[in-house]
């Protein structure tokens, strides 16, 4: 990307170098013969950092950098753009009726987990040699298709066929919940219903399964008071997330930029 086809970027005076753009540049992604859709958003995102920095600075912000992680701080500027939010953007905790309201609304949505009783056949392979994978694969689909044919014999193929431990149980796993599989083993077990087989292998960091979901116990809905912590939370965080945005906007809404397109919503 040649930073010279792509106009100076200018915020309230201030020309932000090529340099900071163009490393912007690389976490937006874009056709490889559209350039310009990576700039232009990396464009934008440097001139809200830039008006946020601004904003800190003509306010007196201090930077005290945070531990981030193991070893790791802040750097200056995310210190002032924190710092400059937790003092520009407040908002009060939602009442006990907003939150009763808005649980209220949809308490179906609000479940203890699910229970699965699942049965598998596994066909393992390596990751990281595609014709294992691929012979895998091809014994899977020929173990779905019998199945498709005869779904009793699931026991009996599972006790012949896979090469996982629960052979021995016919395939049974017995009850699982949400985080005692592979994420993509368990995305599978979210759309079965009680008695579905798979109709094609699901391919797991263990290989192919085949999946039977022998029963499923549906998560009873929670009551309000113990719903009402974590609800309030994330009402709290979105209430947050809605004001900083709208300061954001404010802050666009009256300063001079040249070199991106940021508008106000």
């Amino acid at each position: 990307m040649t930073a010279a086809l792509f106009p100076d970027l200018v915020v309230n005076g201030e020309t932000i170098p090529h340099a900071l753009v163009a490393a912007e540049a690389q976490n937006h992604a874009a056709p490889r013969d559209k350039p310009g859709i990576a700039w232009r958003q990396a464009a934008n995102a440097v001139a809200i950092r830039a008006l946020l920095l601004q904003d800190a600075r003509r306010r007196g912000i201090q930077p005290e950098p945070d531990e981030v992680g193991p070893g790791r701080l802040e750097t200056t500027e995310e210190a002032l753009i924190r710092g400059l939010l937790e003092v520009a953007v407040t908002v009060d905790p939602p009442s006990e009726d907003e939150v009763l309201a808005e649980w209220a609304r949809d308490p179906a949505r609000f479940r203890a987990p699910p229970l699965w009783e699942v049965s598998h056949i596994l066909c393992a392979c390596s990751p990281g040699d595609p014709s294992v994978i691929e012979a895998a694969r091809a014994r899977a689909s020929d173990i779905a298709d019998r199945l498709r044919d005869d779904p009793e014999s699931f026991p009996r193929l599972a006790a012949r066929e896979s090469d996982c431990g629960s052979k021995a149980t016919g395939g049974a796993l017995g009850q699982i919940g949400p985080g005692d599989t592979v994420p993509e083993f368990e995305a599978v077990l979210r759309d079965l219903s009680a008695g579905e087989i798979t109709a094609e292998p699901v391919l797991s960091r263990h290989g192919w399964h085949v999946i039977r979901m022998d029963a499923v116990a549906e998560g009873a809905i929670l009551p309000f008071e113990a719903v009402r912590p974590r609800l309030a939370d994330a009402m709290e965080k979105a209430s947050w997330t809605r004001a900083a945005r709208s300061f954001v906007n404010q802050l666009v809404a009256s300063a001079e930029i040249s070199g991106a397109d940021l508008g106000t919503p």
